[in-house]
């Protein structure tokens, strides 16, 4: 007997950059074993924001490895969830195929904030920490179904 794959979500945001791999990151160590999690962007930088990746580090959760991607990448997968973390990619997202659900969980871009070099950080970490609330509970969610 077969077993069905994994459900896939994925998580969008504009730059793919900084929210998304900060969610996509914790996701994956909250429920990996019952989802398959990707992010991409509607307009992807390019690249993953030095501090989004630092402040994951300081969590225990390696995103150095993670790249931009753009979302039309994953057009032809079968994706079951959509989550969207910024308000943008909410309105640029098209429907995958496949897809059953869709979530928006807005969140400030940390990309943007300005200060000393703790200031940013900490706005980093406070981003961080928000989605990571969300995301912890929506794997707890997941697990919690039959």
């Amino acid at each position: 007997m077969t077993l069905p794959a994994k459900p896939i979500v994925l998580i969008l945001c504009t730059g793919n950059s900084c929210r998304s791999h900060l969610a996509e990151g914790i996701l994956r160590a909250a429920a990996d074993d019952l989802v398959v999690v990707h992010s991409a962007g509607s307009r992807p930088a390019g690249y993953v924001h030095p501090k989004a990746i630092q402040v994951m580090q300081e969590i225990g959760i390696d995103i150095s490895q993670h790249h931009s991607k753009h979302m039309n990448d994953f057009l032809a997968h079968s994706i079951t969830t959509v989550i969207t973390v910024c308000g943008h990619a909410d309105q640029a997202c098209p429907l995958f195929p496949g897809q059953l659900n869709r979530h928006h969980w807005g969140f400030a871009d940390p990309a943007h904030a300005t200060g000393t070099e703790e200031e940013i950080l900490n706005q980093f970490r406070r981003v961080r920490d928000e989605i990571k609330q969300v995301f912890e509970a929506y794997a707890a969610g997941l697990r919690d179904r039959p």
